[in-house]
């Protein structure tokens, strides 16, 4: 049998060979981000990522998981954006929000990251070109749909180009003892994934909402008798003490994120499509959008109303489906619905998301 120092030197040449290796497809990607600049081309395009992601699972023949290589090529592919061109990635901070860490899951450790104040600046740092992608929460498993992004999406004229599916744990997060506790802050969102929870503990304290869970930390942090609902990751950065783990009603508990930029993304075979339409005044002008799409057996994965702001009782619908724009049946469905809609906007085609971060 090899000694153990046989194998770590066996190691250590295999390890000499990886970095030359890297090295070696690094400058390729300078040269693709060379001829990017030339036509203009956005850094990232989530249809290769998939593919590329894709074919380094179906290479893959063992011991090491998929998972694990995937992980790999995700800081390989991040690593590859800042010699392209540095990325830039604007999520709803401040900083210790599970947007950021949905971002830093998708994008890795290379990217440059923009804490934004609220989900509509960051549809406007995107549209004005201050940052290439921006995350925003659109749904989750227990809480349903985010009434900002919703009605953010009405008014903005950027695109969605990609989806993260993040599990989420939350955590009560104080500096105090449970029945001290007399102030709660985080995200209305939150405070309905943990409703059966809040009811069960605690009897008198207050919830009060906050833009965003890492925003509620940082006021929790500065005041007695406070307490905040968010992560981990928030509790070690604003100083706060984890007083119970995992509060949330079911361990089920998924948010699915957008990613948003200037444009969306090819065709990969598996994609979605995400629209935006609100309907005419007549009964049953809905259920005659819906009908459209069972007539081309699409399937809508997604459906999401929103009162209007500029006329009283006409209501927003944002819903998403499985397909691409530039499917000829999509094509044909998007057509006919928007016959039955007063307006109907693509909001774009991107990949759908297959695995589950964190």
């Amino acid at each position: 049998m090899s000694s153990l120092d046989d194998l770590r030197k066996r190691i250590d040449e295999i390890d000499t060979k990886l970095v030359d290796l890297l090295n070696e497809r690094a400058r390729v990607v300078i040269e693709i981000g060379k001829l990017k600049r030339q036509t203009s081309s956005p850094v990232y395009a989530p249809d290769r990522e998939k593919e590329v992601f894709e074919k380094v699972a179906g290479q893959n023949k063992g011991p090491l998981p998929n998972k694990c290589l995937q992980a790999i090529w995700r800081e390989l592919m991040s690593g590859s954006f800042v010699l392209e061109r540095p990325l830039r990635v604007g999520y709803l901070g401040p900083a210790g929000s599970f947007s950021q860490t949905a971002a830093m899951l998708k994008f890795g450790q290379s990217a440059d990251y923009e804490p934004i104040a609220d989900i509509r600046s960051i549809f406007d740092e995107v549209s004005k070109g201050h940052c290439d992608l921006g995350i925003v929460p659109i749904e989750n498993t227990i809480g349903g749909g985010v009434v900002e992004t919703l009605d953010a999406l009405v008014d903005s004229d950027v695109k969605v180009c990609s989806e993260i599916l993040m599990v989420i744990h939350h955590n009560l997060l104080a500096n105090c003892n449970l029945d001290q506790i007399e102030k709660i802050y985080s995200k209305p969102e939150v405070f309905t994934q943990c409703r059966n929870w809040l009811a069960s503990t605690f009897k008198e304290a207050r919830t009060i909402s906050e833009p965003s869970t890492a925003k509620a930390a940082q006021k929790a942090a500065k005041e007695p008798k406070s307490a905040a609902i968010g992560s981990a990751v928030a509790a070690e950065l604003y100083g706060l003490k984890i007083v119970c783990e995992n509060i949330e009603d079911t361990s089920n508990n998924v948010t699915r994120f957008l990613v948003v930029a200037k444009e969306d993304a090819r065709p990969t075979g598996e994609d979605k499509t995400a629209i935006m339409f609100s309907t005419s005044h007549k009964a049953g002008a809905l259920v005659d959008v819906l009908e459209v799409f069972k007539i081309y057996d699409i399937n809508l994965t997604d459906i999401e109303s929103r009162p209007s702001r500029k006329r009283q009782f006409e209501y927003y619908f944002f819903a998403d489906f499985l397909g691409h724009r530039s499917d000829e049946r999509v094509q044909k469905a998007i057509e006919d619905a928007s016959k039955h809609c007063l307006q109907l906007l693509v909001l774009g085609s991107f990949p759908k998301a297959i695995e589950v971060l964190g």
